[in-house]
């Protein structure tokens, strides 16, 4: 896959150095913007607790840890039953998407390569919504407590949409062309969501609760979701993270990558697969949230360089922190009501996305 992006690959490369490596500095800003995400998200709610009280509690739930929060036990349930597992199923979709947005970007060379630009988000929504319309799970009033089978279906969803998108965007006989992927990438949306809303109208009475999941939810069942996604969670940071120095190498194109011993379209269907993997089960969980892996690896790309040995695992960092810190806002900008995140997301990403395709016009021919 070669093509006009010849001129962003990382100079590191073309000149033969290494690319620099992840700097402790910006591995411990990542933490700390996890960690602050983490107590204000548990603190900040219809019933606001102090920030000092719910890290004394959230330490305390690390074996031998005994601190005097000064918390009611109604407030300590409130912290470790409810708004807990909330922000830390916020922490693992916002990482996974960031992440699987960096990765996308990487494997096909195109700075506006994103889950939701490129359809992955629309086919794991669309194969979900099918799933649900007819195999009968959310006929409880709710989506939250989705069976195993979900993420999976999801997964399908997302690499046929993958895969149309990259086979559309090829049929241009540009490969390495950035509007022409997300050309295709916009047209696939658009087929996958129009079967999306058949499925919806078809089957409005017993799917009624996907309505509100499409724009996009943190509301959970307890731990329920996050141990459904923290497993495909896992496995798709492990993929990603072991493999992040080959999409370096991949920057430099596919001959460059082959004489330094690299098998570069096993590796990119790979970190394809992985990327997808990840995406099916944050849609799963979620709903649609647009806009993360554009707006997150941007910024980790423009504050701390461009090597993909920075990118993703600052992504995951980052990603999570962001959207733990969204849905703060989404839950208390309109209180008592709750805006959904992806209304969040999209007013947030849609400038950031003007922004970068600006900055991205050069290489947009």
């Amino acid at each position: 896959m070669t093509g006009p992006l010849s001129a962003a690959r990382p100079a590191g490369l073309l000149s033969g150095a290494r690319p620099a490596g992840l700097r402790k500095r910006w591995l411990v800003a990542g933490l700390v913007a996890v960690l602050v995400a983490l107590v204000v998200g548990v603190s900040l709610g219809p019933v606001s607790l102090p920030p000092g009280s719910v890290a004394a509690e959230l330490l305390n739930l690390f074996p031998g840890v005994h601190l005097d929060s000064g918390l009611t036990e109604r407030e300590i349930a409130i912290v470790t039953e409810l708004r807990l597992p909330r922000v830390v199923l916020g922490l693992l979709v916002g990482g996974l998407l960031a992440m699987a947005g960096g990765c996308y970007q990487g494997v096909f060379r195109n700075p506006l390569a994103d889950p939701y630009l490129l359809g992955v988000a629309a086919g794991a929504g669309l194969a979900v919504t099918a799933a649900i319309a007819l195999g009968g799970a959310g006929q409880q009033g709710t989506l939250s407590g989705l069976p195993m089978t979900i993420p999976l279906a999801a997964f399908a969803g997302s690499l046929l949409a993958v895969t149309m998108t990259y086979v559309l965007g090829a049929a241009g006989g540009r490969r390495g062309s950035p509007a022409m992927l997300i050309l295709a990438g916009v047209a696939v949306s658009a087929f996958l969501s129009a079967g999306q809303t058949y499925l919806l109208q078809r089957h409005a009475d017993s799917i009624q609760p996907v309505y509100s999941w499409l724009l996009g939810r943190l509301a959970t069942a307890g731990w329920h979701d996050v141990l459904l996604v923290l497993p495909y969670a896992a496995l798709t940071t492990v993929v990603v993270l072991l493999h992040r120095r080959e999409l370096d190498v991949l920057a430099v194109g596919d001959d460059e990558a082959r004489s330094l011993g690299l098998h570069p379209q096993r590796t990119r269907y790979l970190l394809i697969a992985a990327a997808s993997l990840g995406t099916a089960a944050a849609v799963s969980a979620t709903g649609l949230i647009g806009f993360v892996g554009i707006i997150v690896p941007h910024t980790v790309r423009l504050l701390a360089g461009s090597s993909y040995r920075v990118i993703l695992p600052m992504s995951l960092l980052f990603g999570g922190a962001f959207l733990a810190l969204t849905d703060v806002v989404a839950r208390t900008a309109a209180a008592p009501s709750e805006v959904p995140i992806g209304v969040v997301t999209a007013l947030l990403g849609g400038p950031f996305f003007v922004l970068v395709l600006r900055t991205a016009r050069r290489v947009l021919t």
